[in-house]
């Protein structure tokens, strides 16, 4: 069996989301536009009577690297389980469409208009405006500030009435960093995949490590978290309006989740890109979380920050290895390819700031010792 390869599986998929779009706007003229370059969903802009939107179908409810690996089959397998996946009212974009309509309604936060969802495929209206990662680059001393207005809004919409229960049946768990996590390191076939990328024999230690780590308790999931709160998730309207938010993956979890993947996603930015403020917005992180740490009472602030250092390299560890066994014939984005690009700062990260999560169980430690590796990372 051959695994199918990119060119084809990215055909069918612009296929379907044309398909999609004559069904949501009979009659309209549909323009393709870009494909947007991604690793998980199949993302294309187009253009119906004029009108823009942008499409996004999942292949088969796996990331697209999983799909160009083999692990839906060859084409033929993949083309019928899609068929079958896309008319399934548990796909991805079909609860990704409730959870947009429970952000804009009872969370009452920012968030990407829905323009419709049909035949597994989702439109959603462009935003216009800086991403939190644009922002922080355009003015690196205000990461504090604008890192806890992301987490503070986004914490407080989704505690609000009636958004635990509009979740209960639509959670996307598929996006949590520990299931993630879990799901790619395990048994044998974690180990086979750690060898694909390269940086195997360091990244299997890593793997070890953050297992070992994870017995520590942490807080109990009883609320509801955004569940991939990237930086390029949350955009600023020009019009200098609120927050608004797109790609979410609500679910039950524990708070900590969401602050831990924007730390995540922005320190692997910085390594990639290296950027002249990098030391800037690393104070800057830094000031957030011990900020955050202080709201806390005081016992269970080393636990938190014990949460927050090991989810921050599971979710790096995550990424990381999805860009490293993409397919050569897979367009990344930008972000992406520099992480890949400087695949050994980023497996080098994670093996020191591992290390030492044996010798101590305090949080306040494992963070700064983590802060200190991506410093060095960044600089490298």
């Amino acid at each position: 069996m051959m695994p199918p390869v990119a060119a084809d599986v990215l055909a069918m998929a612009a296929e379907q989301v044309i398909a999609a779009a004559q069904t949501a706007w009979p009659g309209a003229e549909v323009v393709p536009g870009p494909v947007t370059p991604s690793v998980t969903s199949y993302v294309q802009r187009l253009s119906v009577d004029g009108r823009d939107v942008y499409a996004k179908t999942s292949v088969c409810g796996v990331s697209l690297v999983s799909v160009l690996r083999g692990a839906c089959g060859d084409l033929e397998t993949v083309r019928a389980r899609q068929a079958a996946y896309l008319v399934s009212p548990g796909s991805i974009t079909a609860r990704e469409a409730v959870q947009l309509r429970t952000l804009a309604g009872p969370a009452r936060l920012g968030t990407v208009t829905l323009a419709g969802h049909a035949r597994g495929v989702l439109f959603t209206e462009p935003v216009t405006g800086p991403t939190l990662t644009e922002l922080i680059e355009a003015e690196p001393g205000r990461t504090r500030e604008l890192l806890g207005l992301v987490v503070r809004d986004v914490a407080e919409g989704l505690a609000r009435r009636g958004v635990a229960e509009a979740v209960q049946g639509a959670s996307i768990r598929e996006r949590g960093i520990s299931g993630t996590f879990a799901r790619k390191f395990n048994g044998l076939s974690g180990g086979l995949y750690l060898r694909q990328t390269g940086q195997g024999e360091t990244l299997s230690t890593v793997v070890t490590r953050l297992r070992r780590a994870r017995r520590v308790p942490s807080a109990p999931a009883g609320t509801v978290v955004f569940g991939d709160l990237k930086p390029e998730h949350a955009a600023f309207p020009v019009d200098g309006g609120r927050p608004v938010y797109l790609d979410p993956g609500l679910m039950r979890g524990n708070e900590v989740a969401d602050t831990a993947k924007l730390v995540s996603r922005l320190v692997l930015g910085l390594v990639a890109r290296g950027p002249a403020a990098a030391g800037v917005v690393l104070c800057g992180v830094d000031s957030f979380v011990r900020a955050s740490a202080r709201r806390l009472p005081a016992e269970q602030r080393s636990g938190w920050l014990r949460e927050l250092v090991v989810l921050v390299l599971m979710d790096s560890l995550n990424i990381l290895s999805t860009y490293l066994t993409a397919p050569a014939d897979l367009p990344l984005s930008a972000h992406a390819a520099g992480v890949r690009d400087r695949a050994r700062h980023v497996a080098d990260l994670l093996d020191r700031a591992t290390a030492p999560l044996a010798g101590t169980e305090d949080g306040a430690t494992w963070w700064r010792l983590y802060l200190t590796r991506a410093r060095e990372a960044a600089a490298a």
